[in-house]
């Protein structure tokens, strides 16, 4: 039973790490993505569809990476709106996320009526497994995202002159560092990690994508980027806080029927939103955010 209930938790902890991570990186450089959850639709979605008429055309083994992969490419693609927007022309990156936010509940539903006549895809037979450890792969999978990014802002150049342009943008730009380069390749991995997240989820968690397949994971991974401080190690326990209470809404009312069976489903809903805003509440205070995070660059004479 213990196995069973961390086996759980860090199904869930896999995909709020790889999109914490996207957003982390984002923010390091200044912009501020908030269209992760939308992102995320749009992979789970993505994903979901290129795996079921590959697994019904017989495709193998081969259809599960292939659909994760397609679900990131696609993503990225749908994050250079985001980008464009809040990067090439200063929009307000807050509006232009919330954007992209509304458009991916259309757009997954619109292409669901083309492809299936529903609103949601068709069930596909088998998605992710646990391998020999018992672990789902998306755990490795977020591991890897988390130990590369960490690798990638701390102990490259390349990393060092990406924090530098979500600190001190004019003082980057003194030294040669094209910051609307670097916060271009912030934003599209941000959108890459999101959508390979949502393909994650929805590839281990269901068997199908709809409407309320993200069911807003991607604020939570929002939350925990601040709650973890901007750093790939306070991101991974920030993440593990709130993939708990995600894993305890879903399995409380299995381990303890007596004793919560007269409670409503809506109340275990709500529990991970809860402890989201608790833990933001209650650890808030100094403002560790990047000093440029979610301010445009605008360069010197324009």
């Amino acid at each position: 039973m213990i196995f069973f209930i961390f086996l759980s938790i860090f199904m869930i902890v896999a995909h709020l790490l790889i999109t914490a991570a996207g957003g982390m990186i984002s923010e390091r450089a200044g912009v501020v993505n908030i269209a992760l959850e939308g992102l995320m639709a749009i992979g789970a979605f993505t994903a979901a569809t290129i795996h079921f008429f590959m697994e019904a055309a017989g495709f193998g083994r081969w259809d599960l990476p292939l659909a994760l992969l397609a679900a990131a490419l696609v993503s990225t693609a749908f994050t250079l709106i985001h980008a464009y927007a809040s990067i090439s022309l200063n929009a307000d990156q807050t509006i232009s996320g919330t954007g992209i936010n509304l458009l991916s509940t259309g757009i997954t539903i619109f292409f669901s009526q083309i492809f299936f006549h529903a609103d949601r895809t068709l069930p596909f037979q088998m998605g992710l497994l646990p391998d020999a450890t018992g672990f789902y792969p998306t755990l490795w999978i977020a591991l890897a995202v988390i130990l590369i990014s960490w690798f990638m802002l701390y102990k490259t150049p390349f990393g060092l002159r990406l924090r530098a342009c979500g600190e001190h943008p004019n003082a980057a730009a003194s030294v040669g560092v094209n910051i609307f380069g670097m916060r271009y390749f912030a934003v599209l991995a941000s959108g890459f990690l999101a959508g390979l997240s949502g393909a994650c989820m929805v590839l281990t968690q269901s068997i199908q994508y709809t409407s309320n397949t993200v069911n807003g994971t991607g604020f939570i991974a929002l939350a925990a980027v601040a709650f973890g401080r901007w750093k790939p190690l306070g991101i991974v326990g920030s993440t593990f806080l709130f993939g708990l209470a995600s894993a305890l809404a879903v399995l409380a009312h299995d381990f303890f029927p007596r004793l919560l069976q007269h409670l409503p489903a809506e109340v275990f809903n709500i529990v991970p939103y809860a402890i989201t805003l608790l833990a933001l509440v209650i650890f808030s205070g100094k403002n560790y955010a990047p000093a440029a995070d979610g301010k445009p660059y605008v360069t010197r004479g324009s």
